[in-house]
């Protein structure tokens, strides 16, 4: 594709034109020209924003799709669509598919369904064989089909063994091995955080313990064997505390959060909105505090919607019956810009993709045109028409975002929204 982009701000730190307004060429979805007062040529697209602001591609690393085998819930082919027209150039797909994707054969059926789109699918395989936490999955294999990293979406590693080895052994091949934080026999059959509202409106409680505690497992046996460690969706403040120490001592271990757990606390569940249903669940205000002061001193490494389409039949239940998850994508910069500045959100967005693909696509001349266009003015409240997705279980529905998504340049296309 081509096309002119005219009057931009780059926000990229890695960038020699980081913060400047700027024009920029693209041809043949290469980056040609970066510079002022650049005329449109013949056969280029124009754009042309309010306050526009460019950044390297956005990238997503927890993101549920549905298909193979729950179509209803989300195609790949919609479930990119969103991720475009949500900022994202590139999204970590979860395993939790029916069957699971836990094959070199599902990781390329989910590669070749992901081709001919803006955005890119990178998924995810199951760490252990149907994600039982049994016995290790194809790993090798997989990752020569083209998976990125491998963990059991929202379920935890229940053999400390199972963890030590996987880590070792993908070694072998630079793997990076996920890990959900949760003791399960601590978080028993809960349904929400434990605390003054599960207590006050009668909901079972799930423990902050059950996620230090292992968490703090993980880091001493990432100490002991090595190996590079991811851990998804943090949600507590004595989280942040393990794994700031465990980034001093020179261990090699990420972490993000999910952007809900940013910017609800658990007193949202007061009218049992089963939206809020999520895992790990909305926490205390002391909680969400201690989360945003390690997305800013850099404990935290990246933010992600950790989106989770789910059908009526699994959220319009009762709250004990439904299943936990809700989309987020459409919401995700809006909300994160309401809490740091634009830079820090360009940060946490745009991290991800260098931990869990090892590139990264600099704002130069003569590189790839990976680009998310946006702007950091305005505000709206969220509502249903802003809902992308197949599925509508939404919980910023009502919430007050900041700044809007024009859309990715990306794969030689450009999708606006």
């Amino acid at each position: 594709m081509n096309a002119l982009i005219k009057a931009a701000t780059i926000i990229d730190s890695k960038s020699s034109h980081h913060g400047t307004t700027v024009d920029i060429r693209i041809k043949y979805g290469k980056i040609r020209l970066i510079g002022q007062n650049l005329s449109q040529e013949k056969g280029e697209q124009l754009i042309q924003e309010e306050n526009l602001y460019v950044s390297q591609g956005w990238f997503d690393s927890s993101v549920s799709i549905g298909q193979p085998g729950y179509e209803e819930r989300e195609t790949i082919a919609n479930g990119l669509t969103v991720a475009a027209k949500s900022g994202f150039t590139g999204i970590a797909m979860n395993p939790n598919t029916f069957p699971i994707l836990d094959t070199s054969a599902d990781i390329t059926f989910v590669s070749k369904m992901g081709e001919g789109h803006a955005a890119s699918i990178f998924p995810m395989g199951a760490l252990t064989r149907n994600s039982e936490s049994v016995d290790l999955a194809e790993l090798y294999d997989m990752q020569q089909s083209g998976a990125i990293a491998f963990g059991d979406y929202q379920r935890a590693i229940s053999n400390p063994n199972l963890l030590k080895i996987a880590l070792q052994y993908t070694q072998g091949f630079n793997g990076l091995v996920l890990s959900f934080p949760q003791e399960n026999k601590i978080a028993g059959t809960g349904k929400m955080n434990e605390g003054i509202t599960s207590t006050r409106i009668g909901l079972k409680g799930i423990p902050a313990i059950a996620e230090s505690l292992h968490i703090a497992r993980d880091l001493h046996i990432l100490e002991y064997s090595g190996g590079r460690l991811h851990i998804p969706t943090i949600s507590t403040a004595a989280s942040v505390a393990l794994i700031k120490e465990a980034k001093n001592k020179g261990l090699d271990v990420s972490c993000s959060v999910a952007i809900q757990n940013l910017f609800f606390t658990d007193s949202v569940l007061e009218e049992f909105n089963t939206n809020f249903k999520v895992l790990p669940p909305l926490r205390a205000q002391e909680d969400v505090d201690a989360l945003i002061a390690g997305i800013k001193d850099g404990t935290i490494d990246m933010v992600t919607s950790d989106h989770n389409p789910l059908d009526i039949e699994r959220k319009q239940v009762e709250f004990d019956n439904a299943a936990f998850g809700t989309i987020s994508q459409e919401a995700t910069f809006g909300a994160l810009l309401t809490l740091v500045s634009e830079k820090k959100a360009i940060q946490l967005l745009t991290n991800g993709r260098e931990r869990f693909t090892q590139t990264s696509f600099p704002i130069e001349e003569d590189t790839e045109a990976n680009l998310t266009l946006f702007t950091t003015k305005g505000s709206c409240v969220f509502s249903e028409n802003d809902i992308l997705s197949t599925s509508k279980n939404a919980c910023f529905l009502g919430a007050k975002l900041k700044g809007n998504v024009f859309g990715i340049i990306a794969n030689q296309k450009l999708a606006r929204k």
